[in-house]
């Protein structure tokens, strides 16, 4: 990284989840985690709960494999530089920005992620609904605590791990500023992400999160999914025996999203994405976040 080097970026945010959009079509910038911290940090940096690194598929090699599916990668960092599987919020926003730059058009838009190739249909203003592929539940037994109060926790995988715990009530959940206590570690070797799960109504719960690598957020779309997966299965509901698509709408601190489990078991998540602003790193700052 040279002091004379520009580097464009944009900012947006879904429902209050907010992301560095860093667009690098022939995967030529290379982000280290420290760096990514950098560009993150909300007040050193630009600020974000996540970085949006945009390639061409064919251009990164985690990605060359689902060229023929999807021309773009999402490759996602998380808020303190660590790599992560997939980001729901991220996926929408990721795909408002192709269609704001030009790179697709309205419609149905394949992305390659870390999880897979995943499908969202965008329209050219409005919400954004992204097909985010199968819950996978284990049966394993979790348990979360914070603050001496303890719940079982249901774990779900939407192509990262999270740990659901129905409370009583959102503020049981904490601060949630440091990772809260779960067991057992060998679960999730790699981490979680942990939701709190409180009912609002028929079909409808509210939830706090603290995701793995980034705190709390205003919103995690993955989770959000995981959320409405596992009520459906507390609440008697699950779509492949019935053939019934399930709907719930879940509220998170930055806004509401829907989400449908579908009978062949694929989860949709419908919400908004919003680009907030673009411009250019200066170089002589970004020659230091680039140094360490």
């Amino acid at each position: 990284m040279t002091s004379t080097q520009r580097i464009a970026f944009l900012k947006g945010h879904g429902t209050e989840n907010d992301f560095v959009i860093v667009p690098d079509p022939d995967g030529r910038i290379d982000l280290p985690s420290t760096a990514v911290a950098r560009l993150c940090d909300r007040r050193a940096g630009v600020g974000g709960d996540g970085l949006l690194h945009v390639v061409r598929s064919a251009a990164h090699p985690e990605a060359r494999a689902m060229a023929d599916d999807a021309e773009w990668f999402m490759d996602y960092r998380n808020g303190d530089g660590t790599i992560a599987e997939m980001c729901g919020n991220g996926l929408r926003v990721f795909a408002r920005y192709l269609l704001y730059a030009g790179l697709v058009e309205a419609g149905d838009v394949a992305i390659a992620t870390r999880a897979g190739v995943l499908r969202v249909h965008l329209a050219k203003t409005g919400d954004v609904t992204v097909s985010m592929g199968r819950a996978v539940l284990p049966e394993d037994g979790v348990v979360v605590e914070v603050g001496g109060r303890s719940w079982p926790a249901r774990n779900v995988n939407m192509g990262n791990p999270h740990a659901v715990a129905f409370v009583e009530d959102l503020a049981h959940a904490g601060e949630l500023r440091e990772q809260p206590e779960f067991g057992p570690a060998a679960v999730y070797p790699d981490g979680v992400n942990i939701e709190f799960v409180v009912d609002r109504g028929p079909r409808h719960v509210a939830m706090r999160v603290h995701e793995r690598g980034s705190g709390e957020t205003r919103s995690c779309g993955t989770g959000a999914c995981a959320v409405a997966v596992a009520t459906a299965r507390r609440d008697g509901l699950d779509p492949a025996a019935t053939g019934t698509p399930v709907t719930y709408v879940v509220d998170v601190l930055g806004g509401s999203l829907t989400i449908t489990e579908l009978p062949d078991g694929t989860v949709e998540m419908t919400g908004p994405a919003v680009i907030v602003a673009e411009g250019t790193f200066a170089p002589e700052w970004l020659a230091g976040a680039f140094a360490g």
